[in-house]
């Protein structure tokens, strides 16, 4: 199973803005550990025209998963995030790379959650690099949306985790994860079932204060997960940058430019 990740989409927002955010909650339990795997996803528009394509690359050593999403798009842009964590009895955020650039983001980004030394670390465009110790809670899980996902209970098909934001002034705070349905999908042509998860950035008892700074509350995002007891990643939804577009990043198989050189032999 491929642990797709919900883009850090939340790493220019809220700068400036000053909230108490939720209790921590409880670190998420493993109830189907990760494993090594290789995959591929196309990124679309909403009308379904391709921009970018990439890898999904895991890798398993011992109880640790290096989990890297690369998304390299058709004008030149690149999306970049690699995700370290720990799977022993519970998920627990080792660190998360991500870097976007070129002409699709209007901003880019090199920032690091170092989870294991409660440090963030940002690349500035003159060379120099800012680091900032933030004391960072069990549920702290950036880059670990859809993984989440993929482990929670089937009598329990919610959950809220912690995301580090960092910029000018780096902040903690709550995404919930609700399953709002099922979904009919198909696989070659066989019919098949998905849970459509609804994403939401949780703003607190400030939302008047803080929906100004950024223009509107943060768009929801949607995760579609294979259901079943061997669940993967099909589908997510939202933009991958603040203010952007909604795009759709979904798994996608090879294509092959001659079919007949590889065709059933003849009798």
């Amino acid at each position: 199973m491929f642990a797709v990740r919900v883009p850090t989409f939340l790493t220019a927002l809220l700068v400036g803005a000053i909230w108490s955010a939720p209790a921590a909650a409880e670190p998420i339990k493993v109830l189907r550990p990760q494993g090594s795997a290789h995959g591929f996803v196309e990124v679309q528009t909403l009308e379904g025209k391709r921009i970018a394509v990439g890898d999904l690359l895991q890798n398993l050593r011992g109880s640790v998963v290096s989990s890297r999403l690369v998304l390299r798009f058709l004008d030149g842009s690149l999306d970049d995030e690699t995700t370290i964590y720990t799977q022993r009895g519970t998920l627990r955020l080792i660190s998360d790379h991500h870097v976007q650039r070129g002409p699709s983001f209007p901003t880019p980004i090199d920032e690091t959650v170092d989870a294991s030394r409660g440090l963030v670390i940002t690349k500035e465009a003159n060379g120099g690099e800012k680091q900032v110790h933030v004391r960072m809670p069990s549920d702290v899980y950036n880059g670990l949306a859809s993984t989440v996902l993929m482990n929670l209970p089937a009598d329990a098909p919610t959950a809220a985790i912690a995301v580090v934001v960092p910029g000018a002034q780096t902040r903690l705070i709550h995404l919930t994860m609700k399953s709002i349905g099922k979904t009919s999908v198909t696989m070659g042509g066989a019919p098949r079932e998905a849970t459509d998860y609804l994403v939401h950035v949780e703003l607190g008892v400030v939302v008047g204060v803080i929906a100004p700074l950024i223009g509107k509350q943060p768009l929801d995002y949607h995760v579609l997960i294979l259901s079943g007891n061997d669940p993967a990643f099909l589908r997510e939804e939202g933009p991958l940058y603040v203010g952007g577009p909604v795009w759709r990043i979904q798994q996608i198989s090879a294509e092959f430019a001659d079919e007949s050189r590889h065709g059933a032999a003849s009798p």
